[in-house]
């Protein structure tokens, strides 16, 4: 087999299994250094749901913008966000994305079309739709797209944000990513319906299913709700069905979870294992290009942790800067 069957070529599976591999150690470093008490606040980790953040998102440009929840981190990786930037963030350091005032729910970078992080459940729905009537009006070609977890996506917000898209034909996709639970409450319980592709119609919008551990399955089917968008095909909701790797917070301590459920996902449910088998299968990358990655990423991600060690806090003064925007 060679690399014309694969939607993307050889530099381009480098770079998504590059942007997979940096969320993944990014996360499992904060894992850590949370732990250890190294980190202020909270921090909810992306772990296991990389292919989702990366099939979509490599679709998209710095004119898309994009609205994430309280885990974000991989969104704004994906997206294009600088980690020492993120790791800055986090640390609430002044060399922060946010100057150190947003911490781990509220990293935002306009000039990579992310809106922000949201500490407030299906608040980036609304939030997005005005980016994508932003894109209507304007005619430059770009999309609104919103990430909302399967909890978030009962909110009144998230729904009315689908009925407005709708009524108004915006250039929005709607993502949920469903990793089964909302906090700890199974999914199965929480939500009537099988699947939000079944609630997207309850809208007339169009509704897709996809293994949300499968990068290509995800790139195949963002390419086309992204591409309806842009061409005035209204808005479109994408379901991703994946795995998260951690609990819903660090510290959670996961009592609804099955015996080995968390061991059975790493094992069988892994997206990046699943990416690198099938490509080095395939006889397309040689597993050293991907190991080679894999030493890079560690590394950038120890340098954008010392950096955000050493840098300084934000001073008293900081507090009224950046309260409004001036235009």
């Amino acid at each position: 087999m060679n690399d014309n069957v694969f939607p993307l070529g050889k530099e381009d599976l480098l770079k998504a299994y590059r942007t997979m591999k940096t969320i993944r150690e990014f996360e499992e470093r904060l894992h850590v250094d949370f732990g250890r008490g190294d980190i202020p606040g909270f921090v909810h980790l992306y772990a296991g749901e990389e292919a989702a953040a990366t099939g979509i998102m490599i679709h998209l440009n710095d004119q898309d913008r994009i609205a994430s929840t309280h885990r974000g981190h991989g969104h704004c990786i994906a997206k294009g966000v600088d980690i020492g930037a993120m790791m800055g963030e986090i640390y609430g350091k002044v060399t922060g994305a946010c100057r150190g005032k947003g911490g781990s729910m509220h990293i935002a970078d306009l000039s990579k079309g992310m809106m922000g992080a949201n500490g407030i459940l299906g608040a980036g729905s609304p939030l997005a739709c005005g980016a994508a009537l932003a894109a209507k009006t304007l005619g430059h070609g770009g999309i609104g797209m919103s990430f909302t977890g399967d909890g978030a996506s009962n909110q009144g917000t998230f729904l009315e944000s689908l009925n407005l898209a709708a009524i108004w034909n915006l250039p929005m996709v709607f993502v949920v990513e469903n990793n089964g639970y909302a906090e700890s409450t199974s999914v199965d319980y929480a939500t009537a319906v099988d699947s939000y592709a079944d609630r997207a119609a309850g809208f007339g919008v169009p509704g897709v299913i996809v293994d949300g551990t499968d990068f290509f399955a995800v790139y195949e089917a963002a390419g086309e709700v992204i591409r309806r968008a842009r061409e005035g095909g209204g808005p479109s909701l994408l379901e991703c069905k994946m795995v998260r790797f951690f609990g819903h917070f660090e510290g959670d301590a996961q009592t609804y979870r099955g015996e080995g459920e968390n061991e059975h996902n790493r094992e069988n449910r892994d997206c990046l294992k699943l990416f690198r088998a099938r490509v080095t299968e395939a006889g397309v990358i040689d597993g050293g290009a991907l190991d080679a990655i894999d030493s890079e990423v560690l590394a950038a991600i120890d340098k954008a942790v010392e950096q955000a060690v050493a840098a300084p806090l934000p001073e008293a003064a900081d507090l009224t800067t950046d309260v409004y925007v001036r235009y």
